[in-house]
């Protein structure tokens, strides 16, 4: 089964969601009949700079599902297209408590869940709670997880969606310029480690100081890059054919090479110093 899936890499206008959410809106229209899942990137009604937005993140945070959830699923019904994006939740019984959220839309406009962000970056811990589960959703017809920008340097969480059945990982992200190495290795390994795809949606523009590199891409689970943005706004289309994953699999069987009952000591070892 192949699928096209549409990455939005757009500059975001720090703490002006409706901005944000019409230039949003502007892509799904542009592309909504041509893809079956399109995708946005980190923050992206709110842009994502810590300290130019600080203590407004309270203000800026909304329940999930709410207000921008039911807007996208307007659109998401419109066109046929499913849609994954990533906002600041706030907790609907406890408002002080925020998430970074990604939530996911099916093609029919209907809610299907949401991932909150399990590993914050060291500085994002002053604004946001870890989220605790890896769920895997069904979307047109394939078993999608969701890891968010830091959490991309955690193996173990994509092993884990990829033993429940994740054939495709998305990850939207808000990297800066000098961290290309990163995204892209961390982006082709963890399709190979898996023998999945993975696809990357990161922003672009500038917050402050503070640059956005680019780079989306959608990786096959041989960790080749089928597709890949520059540094600038737009749609990039690309295709995942989901039958490369059994091939992949029947030549090297990583998942069933697995030797589970030697692997304890990583749950017992405490965390190091660094």
């Amino acid at each position: 089964m192949e699928l096209t899936i549409g990455i939005v890499q757009m500059d975001c206008v720090i703490k002006d969601k409706e901005a944000n959410i019409q230039k949003a809106e502007k892509y799904i229209d542009q592309v909504g009949l041509d893809v079956d899942v399109l995708c946005l990137p980190e923050f992206f009604t709110t842009g994502y700079h810590l300290g130019l937005i600080n203590d407004d993140f309270y203000t800026l945070a909304e329940t999930v599902p709410g207000p921008t959830v039911y807007r996208l699923a307007e659109k998401a019904k419109k066109y046929g297209t499913a849609i994954i994006a990533n906002i600041v939740e706030k907790d609907s019984l406890q408002e002080s408590v925020l998430y970074d959220t990604t939530f996911v839309i099916d093609e029919n406009g209907d809610y299907v869940g949401k991932y909150r962000k399990v590993h914050l970056y060291p500085t994002e811990h002053q604004y946001f709670r870890s989220g605790s589960e890896f769920p895997v959703f069904d979307l047109k017809g394939m078993k999608i997880g969701i890891a968010t920008c830091y959490d991309h340097a955690f193996e173990e969480m994509f092993r884990i969606m990829a033993l429940k059945g994740a054939e495709a990982i998305f990850i939207p992200s808000a990297v800066p310029k000098n961290f290309e190495y990163l995204l892209n290795l961390r982006t082709c390994a963890r399709a190979q480690d898996n023998q999945i795809f993975t696809v990357a949606i990161n922003r672009v523009g500038t917050d402050g100081e503070c640059t956005y590199c680019g780079l989306s891409k959608i990786v096959n689970p041989r960790g080749e890059v089928v597709c890949e943005a520059g540094d600038e706004e737009g749609v990039l289309i690309g295709t995942i054919d989901l039958s490369l994953i059994l091939k992949e699999r029947k030549q090297e069987p990583i998942l069933r090479s697995r030797r589970p009952e030697l692997y304890g000591s990583l749950a017992e070892n405490p965390n190091p110093k660094y």
